[in-house]
């Protein structure tokens, strides 16, 4: 056992120990090993080396710290703690874990300040990062070192480094030379199973080294090393891996070492023979004045730093932007830009796909809300993602606001819940539909910490034709619904589109998908509306003449299959009206009144959409009809698909008629 020492740094880590091993004891769940084990390295960077102020933890030039290694959330909670925060109580400590608490398992954004973003999932916190990192360099490029010169730290562990994810955020972060960006590797060498030699043996820093790293190996409890890497880190000109060699649950006397001190409390005996071993002789949840009083002035470290940038802002001529940007507002001018946009599109309306119609919003829309940051996974043609304007992000060109993510679909959704999350960017990014199983993880994360990052996701359907089932999304609309608090867009011409970006980009509370097309529609909105329809997530957008005897309600490119249907049912004397259903999301959160009259009560109901029907039963009923897909596509072109699995006006009538 590595000997105790009574230096005053490993005293404060070791109130991180007891504050750690006491609350999940207290609550017998929880993670102690990496609390314990990355105490000494936690205190050399939050005493000597982070930018914040406990007392204003939103101020917009801090440094950055992303606990990836999120079970170990009791580092992070005890240092909130400790450092001053004002809701991080002793009181939040002893309710680790419980309901309604700030302090749940896993670190989750909004629940505490100084929670930058939700950590759990191994590798989101590493490959967020990435995003941090992206986002500081593209505005300290805009406003200069006076306002944005700030650092992300992460502390990951051995798990963040194995997930899949990792590889992807690790070369785009080296690639984009983020010198910024410092990671700390808690290198234990334990994982839940045993021994990490028993599932993996890679060599970490080498693979960070070929990935445009820099990289070091220190004792993570020498905190002299530890300090005098992060030292040598804040010149590097690239990013910066310290892999610092720690003991798992470090002062437990027999368990140390050992996965036993991983995912499980201590027990009292262990705690018992932790203390005596720490040379803690405090009851639980109990830190000494002095030590609390050393924790309280680190928190306070940055207060000058602070008041020195708020008089660069106040004294900068970018003041009014720079305040615009963190406070989420969108330019005033916004609506009135998209509604001159729609007008414009009623005079002449396109006969295109809505991945085209949706670059060509993004040409009115990117010139107009400069805090954009587009990009694509490797699609950028197939996407339509890069307006006219936007120049390209690069290690050369932070200024640039179109990032080449490479084939990361991953790494790209992640990166772009970075960026929402650090505040001053609009980040959207594109890729195939069927390709959001690769973004999933990250997605999700999206929705529930409730961030505007915008999912551009073409080829939406059979439609994109030769490709075949391995790109045809059939299910993929469905799962993507039921994911709660996430927009899904899925327009069914020009103006649609249109009005599926605005309200995108002004819902600062959810992600968005927009489902777009890559074949071409005829335009369904013929005339202007200064209402923005789509809001109302599904609005008719064909009336009868006559008393309804049908109604069919349809989404994205199978809007024109419906329109054609009813021209042919009005004909055959059945009085027919068509709902477009750009957001099943939206039209759920609508009044009662305004659902029960768009539902209708027509006898015949049929919806018509080229995925499965999961969702549509809200609207057509278990009797309806439904008119899309039961099992995966066919190669072919995408006219002879729909025809091959009958999605087409003459099935809509048969249904109607039957």
């Amino acid at each position: 056992m590595t000997a105790i020492s009574a230096e005053p740094t490993r005293a404060m880590a070791n109130a991180i120990r007891a504050l750690s091993m006491d609350a999940v004891q207290k609550a017998n769940s929880g993670h102690p090993g990496l609390p314990m084990g990355a105490a000494d390295l936690a205190t050399v960077l939050f005493t000597q080396f982070l930018k914040f102020d406990a007392a204003d933890p939103h101020w917009p030039d801090r440094d950055r710290f992303i606990l990836s290694a999120g079970h170990g959330s009791m580092l992070l909670y005890s240092l909130l703690y400790l450092l001053g925060y004002q809701d991080m109580t002793l009181e939040q400590l002893k309710s680790f874990r419980q309901l309604g608490s700030k302090t749940a398992g896993h670190p989750e954004f909004g629940h505490a300040t100084g929670i930058e973003t939700t950590t759990g999932p191994l590798g989101q916190g590493i490959a967020n990062s990435v995003g941090f990192a992206i986002a500081e360099r593209h505005l300290n490029a805009r406003f200069g070192d006076d306002l944005v010169n700030h650092k992300t730290y992460v502390l990951a562990g051995d798990g963040c480094l194995m997930e899949g994810i990792s590889q992807e955020a690790v070369t785009l972060a080296g690639h984009l030379k983020l010198k910024n960006l410092i990671v700390l590797w808690d290198d234990n060498g334990i994982s839940i199973d045993g021994k990490l030699s028993m599932s993996d043996s890679t060599d970490q820093l080498a693979r960070f080294a070929a990935a445009n790293w820099n990289v070091t190996r220190v004792d993570g409890h020498n905190a002299e090393a530890v300090a005098g890497a992060l030292a040598a880190a804040q010149t590097a000109g690239r990013p910066s891996l310290i892999a610092c060699r720690t003991i798992i649950g470090f002062g437990a006397p027999t368990k140390q070492g050992t996965a036993a001190t991983h995912g499980s409390p201590l027990g009292a005996e262990e705690i018992a023979g932790a203390r005596k071993a720490l040379g803690w002789d405090y009851p639980p949840f109990v830190v000494p004045d002095e030590l609390l009083k050393a924790w309280r002035a680190a928190g306070r470290r940055g207060a000058a730093a602070r008041a020195d940038w708020q008089k660069r802002l106040a004294a900068s001529g970018h003041k009014a932007e720079f305040a615009r940007l963190v406070a989420n507002r969108l330019p005033e001018n916004f609506d009135a830009i998209i509604d001159a946009y729609k007008r414009e599109l009623a005079k002449n309306p396109p006969w295109i796909a809505t991945r085209n119609a949706s670059q060509n919003a993004l040409d009115v829309i990117n010139p107009a809300v400069p805090e954009t940051i587009g990009g694509s996974a490797d699609l950028t043609g197939s996407n339509n993602t890069k307006s006219k304007d936007l120049k390209s992000l690069t290690a050369a060109d932070y200024s640039g606001r179109y990032v080449y993510y490479g084939i990361r679909e991953h790494g790209m959704a992640a990166a772009m819940n970075g960026m929402a999350l650090h505040g001053g960017v609009i980040p959207y990014g594109g890729t195939f539909l069927v390709f959001t199983d690769y973004c999933r993880p990250s997605l999700r994360l999206s929705a529930l910490m409730g961030q505007r990052v915008i999912y551009v996701m073409t080829h939406d359907s059979i439609g994109l034709g030769e490709d075949g089932p391995t790109h045809q999304p059939v299910e993929q609309l469905a799962a993507l619904r039921v994911i709660p608090n996430l927009n899904v867009f899925r327009p069914c011409d020009a103006v649609e589109t249109a009005e599926c970006w605005q309200l995108a980009l002004k819902d600062t509370g959810r992600p968005s998908i927009l489902a777009l097309t890559r074949q071409k529609l005829k335009p369904a909105r013929l005339t202007y509306s200064a209402k923005n329809l789509c809001a109302l997530g599904a609005y008719e957008i064909a009336p009868s003449a006559k008393k309804s005897k049908a109604v069919i309600f349809a989404s994205g490119s199978e809007v024109e299959i419906a329109l054609a249907a009813k021209q042919a049912l009005d004909k055959q004397g059945i009085p027919t009206r068509v709902v477009s259903v750009p957001s099943m999301e939206l039209f759920h959160r609508q009044g009662k009144a305004y659902r029960e009259r768009l539902l209708g009560a027509e006898k015949i109901r049929i919806a018509v959409e080229a995925g499965v029907r999961t969702g549509w039963d809200r609207f057509i009923g278990l009797d309806g009809k439904f008119i899309g897909m039961t099992g995966f596509g066919a190669s072919a072109p995408a006219e002879k698909l729909y025809e091959h699995f009958g999605i087409t006006p003459k099935a809509v009538v048969k249904a109607a008629r039957s």
